[in-house]
């Protein structure tokens, strides 16, 4: 009988693309673990951090920064660089330690100011940006790597079953080069939920995915850790994604906790200026009140809630500014357009601006070559907020 032999290690040239398809018998083992489970990948915890705050060296990182992972929940840190999302994430994972402040899991302290668990004993996963795959370990052995307190045969089993659970079983044999973006991120989330970890932490797990495989992976992953019930706390830049991703998000800036909320929230009452900017483009008028109303470029904006000489910033949001070449609003004059497909990017100025503002149109609403207009605000798209709030 001809022996199967292994796939040769990575470096070897030639091999391309190969894919090498598991036997049948390795496909019904991992639908066999799987159905020997009763409760899926995990026992999902709750992950809370409690007033942490942090250093490196002499800068402050983190400041008193409190908030929740809930049983179950995908909870998205969302921020710009440098807002401290991967630096809670690495603090979750034991490999920072805290400057003040507590760490839980479900009511055990994991880290404090006498406490610090090891990582290997917090039960708590990290997929890395990169996905960190061992490029001359096979899939299978990647997936076993972290499965060392089993047997060789239960080690197997469970690796199998996570390969299936993420469809990659068929290239269990396969080693790393041989797969796509998207099939690898598949194959670090199996790595990452064969331990059964009670939270698992994602660092920008899909910013090395071109845009159009994205959203389908994205939509995947999801899946899975929802069919897993997995807690997972999941580092992002992008508004969308976490919109996408998140039963929860929470908005940092320089350090700092900014506001925690469902998407809804987070869009239709942002905390502040930067929040309401961060979920969407908006064009921003500084004026006074008078009589309850800011007198905006674009008209007069509401602001009763504000007393008389109060210093506000009046944020619109482009697709709420309305382009007409009926006289109806306020006059304005095209400066520039750019066709983005479903949409129009329009530049007006306006009679008494100081700045030219934007707008965003259903592309092919406005007559080409069109320069004199008039400038209606949709009332839903325009946020008020104290001047530095």
């Amino acid at each position: 009988m001809k022996r199967r032999t292994k796939q040769p290690n990575p470096v070897f040239a030639g091999l391309g693309r190969l894919r090498i398809r598991v036997p049948a018998i390795a496909r019904q083992q991992a639908r066999a673990a799987i159905a020997r489970r009763t409760a899926g990948v995990t026992f999902a915890a709750r992950l809370a951090f409690e007033n942490v705050d942090h250093f490196y060296g002499d800068q402050q990182t983190l400041r008193d920064v409190t908030l929740a992972a809930e049983p179950g929940e995908v909870l998205c840190l969302l921020g710009p660089s440098g807002s401290g999302k991967t630096t809670l994430l690495r603090i979750a994972a034991g490999i920072e330690p805290l400057a003040r402040g507590r760490l839980f899991l479900n009511d055990r302290e994991i880290a404090g100011p006498n406490t610090h668990l090891p990582p290997e004993r917090r039960g708590i996963g990290l997929m890395f940006q990169d996905f960190a795959l061992f490029p001359h370990l096979s899939i299978l052995d990647n997936v076993r790597f972290g499965l060392t307190a089993l047997s060789s045969s239960d080690s197997k089993g469970e690796a199998l079953a996570a390969l299936e659970r993420v469809g990659m079983v068929d290239y269990a044999q396969n080693y790393p080069h041989a797969l796509s973006g998207g099939e690898q991120q598949r194959v670090a989330l199996a790595r990452a939920l064969a331990p059964r970890p009670a939270v698992l932490l994602m660092d920008e797990p899909f910013s090395g995915l071109d845009s159009r495989l994205k959203d389908s992976v994205r939509a995947e992953t999801l899946a899975i850790l929802r069919e897993a019930r997995a807690t997972a706390v999941v580092v992002t830049h992008d508004a969308e994604e976490a919109m996408r991703m998140g039963d929860r998000i929470a908005l940092l800036r320089d350090g700092a906790l900014v506001q925690l909320g469902t998407a809804e929230d987070l869009y239709h009452r942002p905390a502040n200026i930067f929040a309401a900017g961060f979920f969407s483009e908006i064009n921003v008028f500084e004026c006074r009140v008078s009589g309850g109303v800011a007198q905006t470029p674009v008209g007069p904006v509401k602001a009763s809630a504000f007393a008389d000489g109060s210093p506000v910033c009046v944020a619109v949001r482009l697709p709420g500014i309305e382009i007409t070449e009926t006289p109806c609003g306020v006059p304005a004059r095209v400066v520039a357009r750019r066709f983005l497909g479903v949409e129009e990017l329009i530049t007006l100025v306006v009679a008494g601006g100081e700045k030219p503002i934007d707008a965003r149109i259903r592309a092919g609403q406005l007559r080409s070559g069109a320069r004199d207009v008039s400038v209606t605000v949709n009332e839903r798209d325009i946020l008020v907020f104290e001047r530095n709030g």
